[in-house]
């Protein structure tokens, strides 16, 4: 990689720190409905907390872990996501930047949206597995503008890029995985939420757009995580066949499955089959 390529990736990995501080503000309001502008307060003593305090990871260090005014316990979690996402948008710039080549500007501008795309996807990711593994839900107030910002970057890369095949494809996986969880859920109505049908079209979306081998991959692999999860659950007897598990998380694990290896694991596939 470039200097310049380097400097990117760090930038991005400090841009994720920020971030995965906003995603943990998001997790705890959008589900109680609190909104996203109000002051960052003490969830026990309802005290102001201090800008420095704020700081990601090294806020949280800093107090080791207690509220400055009432000493209460605060959760690892919060320097964990932070850290986390700051990793997950470091790795997810280098991984892009390391497998295409952008020869013009107009080529470079295209390759900065598939990016944008890409973190943003990571930081609903994020947001949307912590939100479900708490209650259960995919709320579409993260969803559904999900449809919106992920088309708008992509079909302005494809524009700028003449890209038009892998728009269509990402268009179609949409589609294609939108109706299939759509017709899982008339099949077995308690099987699968409406949350989880609507979250499709966006996993379809994103995955679309990086070929059919990751859009097959991925969608096969929340099914597989799932079930390998769902398993381990029932024989360590932390759950029944009857028990609510929630498949956001699975979906997600599975569609950053195929995004990073999607391609390489169905071309591998055909080629074992065709002999080639």
């Amino acid at each position: 990689m470039t200097p310049l390529e380097i400097l990117l990736v760090l930038f991005a990995g400090v841009f994720g720190l920020a971030i995965g501080s906003f995603l943990n503000v998001v997790v705890y309001r959008v589900p109680a409905g609190i909104p996203l502008t109000r002051e960052s307060r003490c969830p026990h003593c309802d005290s102001a907390i201090a800008p420095g305090h704020n700081v990601p990871v090294l806020g949280w260090l800093a107090l080791r872990g207690r509220c400055a005014s009432c000493r209460a316990a605060i959760s690892a979690r919060y320097p964990l996501v932070e850290a986390f996402t700051a990793v997950a948008f470091a790795v997810v710039t280098w991984s892009i930047l390391a497998t295409t080549a952008a020869a013009s500007a107009r080529e470079s501008w295209a390759l900065g949206l598939v990016t944008a795309a890409y973190l943003y996807f990571v930081a609903i990711s994020i947001a949307l597995t912590l939100i479900d593994l708490d209650t259960h839900r995919l709320p579409n107030a993260i969803v559904l503008p999900s449809y919106v910002v992920g088309l708008v970057l992509f079909t302005g890369a494809a524009a700028l890029g003449g890209d038009g095949e892998a728009l269509l494809r990402a268009v179609v996986g949409m589609i294609a995985l939108y109706l299939f969880y759509f017709v899982l859920r008339l099949v077995r109505p308690g099987g699968m939420g409406g949350g989880d049908v609507k979250l499709a079209g966006v996993v379809g979306l994103y995955l679309g757009w990086v070929g059919w081998g990751a859009l097959a991959v991925g969608a096969f692999a929340a099914f597989l995580v799932g079930g390998v999860v769902g398993l381990g659950l029932i024989v360590t007897h932390r759950a029944g066949r009857k028990t609510a598990i929630p498949f956001g998380p699975f979906m997600l694990i599975g569609a950053w499955t195929g995004v990073f290896a999607g391609e390489a694991l169905g071309h591998a596939y055909t080629s074992l089959y065709s002999g080639t």
